[in-house]
C-alpha cells in the first residue's frame, strides 16, 4: 500500500485522484502482481508527492494489465496539486512472483514478488497464450490433470495469468 507513482520520459511522477476509484486500485496491484482487496485512496492519504503530477483522470475498467491501457488524460497534462495525490492499498494480498530485473532503460531494477504456492504458467505452447497448464507448489511446477477439466477452469487460469 501506499501513494502511486510511475516512471515516464524519465522522471517518477504521481498521479492525480480526479476519477481514481478501486478500479483503478486493481489495474495498480495487478500490474505489482499483487492480489487482495484493491482499493483506492485519495487526497494524499499516504503523503505528498514532490515532482510531477503526471497522470489525471484515470478511469480503468479493471480488466487492463497495466494503467497505460487505460483511459486516462495525455501524460502531465492535469490540473491537480500533490495533496490529490492518488494511493493504492492491495491489502491483504498475496505476492504473485519474485525476481530482479532490468527496465528496459537499464535506470533501474525492477522488483517482482516472489512465487507464491498456486501460481500457475503456461508450457510447451506455440505462444505465451496457450499451452499446458502448470502449477507452482512445494517448490516445484506440476501438471494438472484434465479430469473435469472445463472452460470454466480455463477462464480461472487465464484470469490468473
Amino acid at each position: 500500500e501506499g501513494r502511486v507513482e510511475v516512471y515516464h520520459d524519465g522522471k517518477w511522477g504521481t498521479i492525480c485522484d480526479d476519477q481514481w476509484d478501486n478500479r483503478d486500485a486493481e489495474v495498480v496491484c495487478r500490474q505489482l502482481g499483487l492480489s487482495g482487496t484493491p482499493k483506492a485512496l485519495s487526497w494524499a492519504h499516504y503523503g505528498q508527492g514532490s515532482g510531477p503530477i503526471l497522470l489525471d483522470e484515470v478511469q480503468c475498467s479493471g480488466n487492463e494489465l497495466s494503467l497505460d491501457q487505460c483511459k486516462k488524460s495525455d501524460w502531465g497534462q492535469q490540473n491537480c496539486d500533490h495533496i490529490e495525490d492518488a494511493g493504492v492499498s492491495c491489502d491483504p494480498f498475496t505476492v504473485v512472483h519474485r525476481l530482479f530485473l532490468l527496465s528496459p532503460a537499464k535506470c533501474c531494477p525492477l522488483l517482482l514478488p516472489p512465487l507464491a504456492e498456486g501460481t500457475v504458467r503456461l508450457a510447451g505452447g506455440r505462444s505465451p497464450a496457450e499451452g499446458r497448464v502448470e502449477v507452482y507448489y512445494n517448490g516445484d511446477w506440476g501438471t494438472v490433470c484434465d479430469d473435469g477439466w472445463t472452460d470454466i477452469g480455463a477462464q480461472v487460469v487465464c484470469r490468473q495469468l
